[in-house]
């Protein structure tokens, strides 16, 4: 027969044990594992992930504002604080933390809604002030900069003067012929009128090396690449070669039925354009006055260059075509009509193979750049006046154009971006006439007005710093003749 407690509970006790220990043991046992469940120094496995606040590194996010250790002053350093932290950080962090309420609460109550929540600022202990991944001083708090690029370089220096001008009586103001040339052993010749003038520029000296005569005069002129002989063009059609050194004329070829204004040589031939729309192929090492015409112009033959590879001629006309010629055909390989007026200047970049510019005159004032290898317009800029002469620089990627109608200037240019990277004025009628220096450092321009003006533009190969303004050098002018 059960016991009367047994009957009570509904628990089969055994001897010796009451309902009253049985009650204290699974209240002590339920509080134990409560208690284990609270610890927050025990970690527990869960399907629930339960943040515990006192672990939580809320420093790092400068969540706990530190409590001042030495009482300060009302409005001293308080003010102090938030105007560096507005100036440093900004207006967010100068702005004191609201309670609930609306007024001010204590900053390190966790129900202020604070504006530092969820700015992470790293951890500043762990990075002294003089390691360069320390955090700025300006809020980069990465500790890098924003803006990682290098500065911008400065715009390269040009002089603005000329560091020296010579006078040259008789110099012509004709925008087709081309009497100026400076060659590779730094002499320069200059057609004046009925002569040709060499001026060598180590020692100034100038020495006349020919005279045409009353009833002619140069129309061009143009050095071999070795700079032993040149080439003068003459307003009856003749080519003369003559040796720059010993001043005697070595060959006089014809073919051209009037002037010859413009005169190309490549490593072996000479081209010549004349007025008869015609240019013949020379070649002094055979009896003929020339080797072969290429006709394609409808006009004067103004602008002839040959590709630093002598693989390709370009030659514009009074007819506002460029046309592309090779040593293969005697027919154009292309014919370029974009120009809408005279197309004189030319120039190869020495940079890049199948790259041509050309200018074109005052109805166009147009300088363009072609591929010769398709044929395309790369690109094209609106000078605003008349493009008389174009040359690229051999030591760095820029080029340099000569104009006429209306402002007369020198413009110098940096390829691709066509970024002008000077303007150089001193001419008072169109400067049509350019060339340049062996070195490629100094080019030397000339105009209607009858003097040459020498120009340092552009750097040296080795050492591209800023030309060395000579213009003082100016003051003292002298004549070529």
């Amino acid at each position: 027969m059960a016991s009367p407690q047994s009957t009570k509970t509904g628990l089969n006790l055994p001897a010796g044990m009451n309902q009253t220990s049985l009650r204290l043991e699974t209240f002590s046992s339920s509080f134990r594992g409560i208690s284990s469940l609270s610890s927050p120094s025990k970690s527990t496995c869960s399907d629930r992930f339960i943040p515990c606040r006192s672990s939580s590194r809320l420093h790092a996010f400068d969540l706990q504002d530190k409590e001042p250790t030495t009482p300060v002053k009302e409005g001293g350093n308080e003010a102090y604080s938030r105007l560096l932290k507005s100036e440093l950080f900004g207006s967010d962090f100068a702005s004191p933390c609201l309670s609930p309420a609306g007024g001010q609460g204590s900053a390190s109550s966790p129900m202020s809604p604070c504006t530092n929540m969820l700015r992470f600022k790293t951890d500043r202990s762990n990075s002294s002030p003089s390691s360069p991944f320390s955090p700025s001083i300006l809020g980069n708090d990465n500790g890098l900069s924003s803006d990682s690029s290098p500065p911008p370089k400065p715009p390269r220096k040009v002089p603005k003067t000329p560091h020296k001008v010579l006078d040259a009586p008789s110099l012509q103001d004709d925008f087709y012929l081309n009497v100026v040339d400076w060659s590779s052993q730094n002499v320069l010749a200059v057609g004046l009128g009925t002569c040709v003038y060499l001026w060598t520029a180590s020692n100034s000296k100038v020495t006349k090396l020919c005279d045409l005569g009353p009833n002619d005069s140069v129309c061009s002129v143009q050095w071999t690449r070795e700079g032993s002989y040149i080439s003068i063009g003459t307003s009856h059609g003749q080519v003369q070669v003559w040796d720059g050194t010993q001043c005697k004329r070595v060959r006089t070829m014809g073919g051209h039925q009037t002037r010859t204004g413009v005169l190309a040589w490549n490593s072996r031939i000479l081209s010549s354009g004349s007025r008869d729309r015609n240019i013949l192929q020379h070649d002094i090492r055979v009896q003929s006055d020339y080797v072969s015409k290429l006709v394609g112009h409808k006009s004067e033959v103004c602008g002839l260059k040959w590709s630093h590879d002598d693989r390709e001629l370009a030659s514009g006309g009074n007819d506002n075509q460029l046309l592309v010629w090779n040593n293969h055909s005697q027919q154009p390989i292309l014919k370029l009509t974009e120009h809408t007026a005279a197309v004189k200047a030319i120039t190869w970049s020495p940079h890049q193979s199948s790259l041509l510019a050309s200018g074109g005159g005052t109805a166009d004032r147009c300088i363009r750049f072609w591929n010769t290898t398709n044929g395309h317009q790369l690109n094209s800029i609106d000078t605003g006046s008349q493009v008389c002469n174009l040359a690229w620089s051999k030591n760095v990627n820029e080029i340099v154009s000569t104009h006429g109608y209306s402002q007369n200037q020198i413009m110098l240019w940096k390829y691709p971006s066509m970024s002008k990277v000077a303007t150089l004025t001193g001419h008072s009628m169109r400067v049509l006439y350019l060339a340049t220096s062996p070195d490629g450092q100094t080019i030397v321009t000339g105009a209607g007005d009858e003097t040459l003006r020498f120009w340092n533009v552009f750097p040296s190969v080795k050492m591209q710093t800023p030309v060395k303004d000579t213009g003082l050098w100016s003051l003292g002018r002298t004549q070529i003749r």
